[in-house]
C-alpha cells in the first residue's frame, strides 16, 4: 500500500542507485515499519501442504510435514492484484516532465526527493515536494527545464506514498455500527487504553472482537473499497512471519478516513477495490490469518497524518441510538 523508488531522470533515462539523505530515509523507514504491521502481504507467494497426521487425519499447513513424509503441495492464488503509485519522467525538448500514476480509489499522499541535479533550473537539489493525488489519476507533477543548451539536462529522484488525504478529519456523521450480524454480541479482547499488542500509532485505538471463524462480518460504515487481501490462510504469533499474511478489507469513508477489517477467512471477501458498500452490508468472514493468536476481528478507523498512519478513537450505536465506547471485557451488540 505504500512503497519507494529512487530514479535518475536524464537524457537516456537511467535508474541510479544512490543514498538517500538521512531525513529523507527516516522518513522512509518510519512509514515502512507502520505500515508492515497493518497492510498484507497479499503478493506474497504462498504453498499449501497437506498430508496425513499421526493417527490419519488429514493437515493443511503452510509448512512441510516435520518427518520428511511426503505431502501434497498446492500454489495459492494470488488474487486481486493491489493497487499502485508509480512515478516517472519523460524528456521531451530538453526538459524533464516528472509525473504520478494513483491506482487507488481514494487520494494518494507523494513526497518527491530531488537529489543530484545537473543543468536544471529550481527547485534546488535536495528538496523534497508534496503533493495530494486523485484518486485513480494520472498527473504531471514538476517540470524541469534545462539551463545550458550545451550539456544534457539529469535528476536523480527519489517517491515515497501513502494513501489517504492528510488534511482530513475524522468526522463521522453518527457512531459507528458493531461490525456484525444484528442482535449478536461479542466480547471485545482489547480497546483503548489497554495495549497488550495495539502499541503503535495505527493500532491505538482498534478494537479486537473475539469470534468463532466464518462469523459475518459486515460494514460499520459506508464508503469505497480501497483494499483487499483474500488467499491468506496463515496465522501465529511471529510478527515478523505472520504480520504480512493477514486477509483484509480498508474502506475510505466520506470524511476521507478509513477503516481497516482485519484476519478475515480466506478467500470469504466479498467486495473488491472501488466497491461502495453501505452501513451494515455484509463484507467477508472473520477468520484467524495475519499475526493472530485466535479467532478474532480487528476492526480500527485510521487516518493518514503527514506520511504515517494513525488511529483514531471510535464509538458504537447502541440501543435506542445511545453512545457505547468500547472497553476490554465489554460484550458489544450489534443494534
Amino acid at each position: 500500500m505504500k512503497s519507494g523508488a529512487r530514479k535518475r531522470a536524464g537524457s537516456e533515462a537511467t535508474l541510479a542507485d544512490r543514498d538517500p539523505p538521512r531525513r529523507f530515509l527516516r522518513l522512509r523507514e518510519l512509514a515502512l515499519l507502520t505500515l508492515a504491521l497493518t497492510i498484507s502481504g497479499a503478493g506474497l507467494a504462498q504453498a499449501l501442504y497437506k498430508y496425513r497426521g499421526a493417527d490419519g487425519e488429514w493437515i493443511y499447513s503452510d509448512r512441510p510435514p516435520d518427518d520428511g513424509e511426503a505431502a501434497e503441495v498446492r500454489a495459492l492464488s494470488k488474487g486481486i492484484t493491489k493497487p499502485q503509485v508509480y512515478v516517472s519522467h519523460r524528456l521531451i525538448d530538453r526538459q524533464i516532465r516528472i509525473h504520478a500514476k494513483n491506482e487507488f480509489h481514494a487520494p494518494v499522499e507523494v513526497i518527491v526527493a530531488l537529489d543530484e541535479m545537473q543543468n536544471v533550473g529550481l527547485p534546488p537539489a535536495g528538496q523534497q515536494l508534496r503533493w495530494v493525488l486523485p484518486p485513480r489519476s494520472e498527473s504531471e507533477l514538476i517540470r524541469l527545464d534545462a539551463v545550458s543548451d550545451y550539456l544534457a539536462p539529469a535528476v536523480s529522484y527519489r517517491y515515497v506514498w501513502l494513501p489517504g488525504d492528510p488534511r482530513s478529519k475524522h468526522t463521522p456523521e453518527r457512531a459507528y455500527r458493531a461490525p456484525f450480524a444484528i442482535s449478536r454480541k461479542f466480547r471485545i479482547s482489547q480497546a483503548f487504553p489497554s495495549a497488550l499488542t495495539h502499541v503503535s500509532a495505527d493500532s491505538r485505538y482498534a478494537v479486537d472482537l473475539e469470534m468463532p471463524v466464518g462469523t459475518d462480518i459486515h460494514a460499520a460504515r459506508a464508503g469505497t473499497v480501497i483494499e483487499v487481501a483474500s488467499t491468506n490462510y496463515r496465522g501465529g504469533t511471529d510478527i515478523g512471519r505472520d504480520g504480512p499474511a493477514a486477509n483484509i478489507v480498508r474502506v475510505l469513508h466520506e470524511d476521507g478516513t478509513f477503516a481497516l477489517y482485519a484476519h478475515l477467512n480466506w478467500n470469504s471477501i466479498r467486495v473488491r477495490p472501488g466497491d461502495e458498500v453501505e452501513r451494515g452490508e455484509y463484507i467477508a468472514d472473520s477468520g484467524n490469518t495475519g499475526f493472530s493468536s485466535g479467532p478474532h476481528l480487528h476492526f480500527a478507523v485510521m487516518r493518514n497524518k503527514g506520511l504515517r498512519l494513525e488511529s483514531v478513537p471510535v464509538v458504537f450505536e447502541g440501543r435506542n441510538a445511545t453512545i457505547v465506547t468500547p472497553e476490554s471485557g465489554m460484550r458489544l451488540t450489534a443494534y
